[in-house]
């Protein structure tokens, strides 16, 4: 029997996703909640208890004593400037250990990472909780790309290889060649939003999605849902793509559903190298 699980909850669908899945498992487990980042409805009928996102030291100290032993990162958390931070003696400290400023997201979460481990927690990553969520090869539904839109998808997977070597960005928008707009601090949702203005004439465009070269597999991979569905159906887009087992897709069947009643294609993509 696993270990009592720490939920490190952010923005999106995942947290209360794995939620759902501790219970359907009776498995027991904690949300840590940070204040400005994690949705009140993920937590609303959870054990959870909320702090600040530099409030190191106290959040170590909620897990210790809810008895937690292993820690799935979840969802997307925005980065913080060091001034809004504000961070207690335990975040200080690592702080000072570490180039904020110069590390990137996946370079700063690797980081912490291992920060939790050395407090003697155990990482998982959320792709070994859900089981099927790991986007497979093929399509999700009954809708498929068609030419123009699986050349959209072979550029946006070119344009996100370009800037994951840089530690930039998990999500493309491309519309007949064309980049309408690449994910950067402001998340998937908030990129669908800008890219709905940006839009041509003619044929969607097609959201790309695909984790960074050397990406710590035990936070921020790259993941979709109804949400992501919904957000590309308003920004006029054609259909998703994700890379074949680097990309979550939360709930397969209701993401296929929602992607049908929508019109679009999702599609798990082998990326090359």
């Amino acid at each position: 029997m696993p270990g009592k699980l720490g939920i490190l909850a952010g923005s999106g669908e995942l947290p209360a996703r794995l939620v759902e899945v501790c219970r359907k498992e009776d498995r027991p487990f904690f949300v840590l909640a940070f204040e400005g980042e994690t949705d009140p409805a993920t937590v609303a009928n959870a054990p959870h208890a909320w702090i600040r996102l530099g409030a190191a030291g106290r959040g170590f100290e909620l897990l210790r004593s809810e008895g937690v032993e292993e820690i799935v990162f979840a969802g997307a958390i925005r980065r913080p400037s060091l001034a809004s931070l504000r961070p207690d003696w335990r975040a200080a400290r690592f702080l000072a250990r570490v180039s904020y400023r110069a590390l990137g997201d996946d370079g700063l979460l690797s980081a912490v990472i291992k920060e939790v481990e050395a407090e003697g927690f155990r990482v998982v990553g959320a792709d070994t909780l859900l089981g099927s969520a790991l986007a497979g090869e093929g399509p999700l539904g009954r809708h498929l790309p068609d030419e123009q839109a699986l050349a959209d998808i072979e550029r946006g997977f070119e344009v996100l290889r370009a800037l994951g070597a840089v530690d930039v960005g998990q999500a493309a928008v491309v519309q007949q060649g064309l980049v309408l707009g690449v994910e950067a601090i402001e998340g998937t949702d908030l990129l669908l939003a800008r890219c709905a203005a940006l839009r041509r004439e003619g044929p969607g465009g097609v959201l790309v999605k695909a984790s960074k070269p050397g990406q710590e597999r035990r936070a921020d991979l790259p993941a979709i849902g109804k949400r992501t569905v919904r957000g590309a159906a308003a920004a006029g887009l054609r259909g998703i793509a994700v890379e074949a087992g680097g990309s979550l897709v939360l709930d397969p069947p209701a993401v296929a559903a929602a992607a049908d009643a929508a019109g679009l294609f999702v599609v798990g993509v082998c990326s090359s190298s």
